[in-house]
């Protein structure tokens, strides 16, 4: 007899294991790393999406449909684009060890480029990627997965475009599938079964059951881990959290203050030789500053111009006040309060590239920004 029940709730549990969902949808963001030759500032930038897979019984290859969009990127000549991917993919998904299940992915895609230039144009490409998926409960999964794609343009010499991306994201399951027929036959043995389902409580609001949860004491509103524990995240690498970074773009490296802003800001403003006027290439990089400076009220700057080595040291301390003088003047124009901008010429000093080259010289002709807080 009790053999006879033990044989029929291994087959239950076969069963369950057996069964499967029809759809998962997984909202994902990342970081792609773009190919030098397309002309992105910093070779890379933040992008963001969702991918929505199709399951078949009994078939390792999944269909999937995914969009991703990324907006504001900026070009290193000037100006910005924004960047929208469609692809469908055939997903392998690898037999499931223990909460891992692995899978790689390979499909077409179409990458639409809504600022075209000589380097970055509309075009379609192939990919191909793998990742991960960790389940933490019946229906979501911590999703981590890397694309290389291959973008051929006519810009390119018939050569490949190539963009790297990271993903990470939530992959929610749903949609139960049927369970597939057990040919052979089963004792029905009349015993009742009683299952009592452990309670599924999360006591400090971070979405891991303190069943599973490591760190059940974490402060509400924390980003946390697969085991409830807090994550520091601070995707510009310069100390400051996310949630406390009023600069979340700082370069790696750059000194900064409490709030995560750079002590100097290279506005990355230049000026034609023996020239004060800001190119229209410029004004929006002007007008960005200027909101920053609107939108955090404690903060004051100080325009600091600089020259060339050309000229002599009088000329060139004149002409880079003129520069600062400038550019403060816009940003008045644009909002910010004249009590909290102030203006100065540095001349040739402090040179960031070399003077003895006609492209070090036109580097050296800018405009940084010093912040104090008030």
């Amino acid at each position: 007899m009790k053999t006879k029940i033990l044989f029929s709730l291994l087959l239950a549990s076969t069963l369950i294991q057996a069964s499967d969902y029809k759809y998962e949808v997984s909202p994902m963001i990342g970081y792609n790393i773009a190919e030098g030759n397309l002309g992105i500032k910093d070779d890379g930038y933040f992008t963001g999406g969702i991918e929505a897979q199709f399951n078949t019984l009994g078939r390792k290859i999944s269909p999937e449909f995914s969009v991703f969009h990324s907006r504001g990127v900026d070009y290193k000549l000037g100006g910005d684009t924004q960047i929208t991917r469609g692809a469908f993919n055939g997903v392998y998904t690898f037999e499931k060890t223990n909460s891992i299940v692995p899978f790689t992915k390979m499909g077409l895609g179409i990458e639409n480029i809504s600022n075209e230039n000589r380097n970055n144009e509309t075009g379609m490409f192939a990919d191909a990627g793998a990742g991960l998926k960790i389940s933490f409960s019946k229906n979501l999964a911590l999703k981590l997965e890397a694309i290389y794609m291959a973008k051929i343009v006519s810009n390119n010499a018939g050569n490949a475009d190539s963009n790297l991306v990271g993903l990470v994201g939530l992959t929610y399951s749903f949609g139960g599938k049927k369970v597939q027929k057990v040919s052979k036959a089963v004792n029905v043995v009349e015993e009742k079964v009683v299952i009592i389902e452990k309670p599924t409580v999360d006591s400090d609001g971070d979405g891991i059951y303190d069943a599973l949860d490591k760190c059940p004491n974490t402060p509400s509103g924390s980003t946390v881990d697969i085991n409830g524990c807090k994550v520091s995240l601070d995707d510009d690498h310069d100390g400051v959290e996310n949630s406390l970074d009023k600069c979340p773009n700082t370069p790696i490296g750059a000194a900064v203050n409490a709030d995560g802003c750079p002590l100097a800001i290279n506005l990355h403003i230049n000026f034609e030789n023996n020239s004060y006027k800001v190119q229209n290439i410029f004004l929006n990089k002007i007008t960005k500053f200027a909101d920053f400076l609107k939108r955090y009220k404690n903060y004051s700057a100080e325009i600091v111009g600089y020259t060339d080595s050309r000229a002599s040291e009088s000329y060139n301390k004149k002409l880079s006040q003129k520069r600062a003088n400038e550019v403060r003047r816009i940003l008045i124009q644009k909002g910010v309060n004249t009590s909290r901008l102030t203006a100065v010429g540095m001349g040739e000093l402090n040179p960031i590239a070399s003077n003895a080259t006609t492209e070090g010289r036109a580097i050296n002709r800018r405009i940084e920004a010093k912040l104090t807080l008030n």
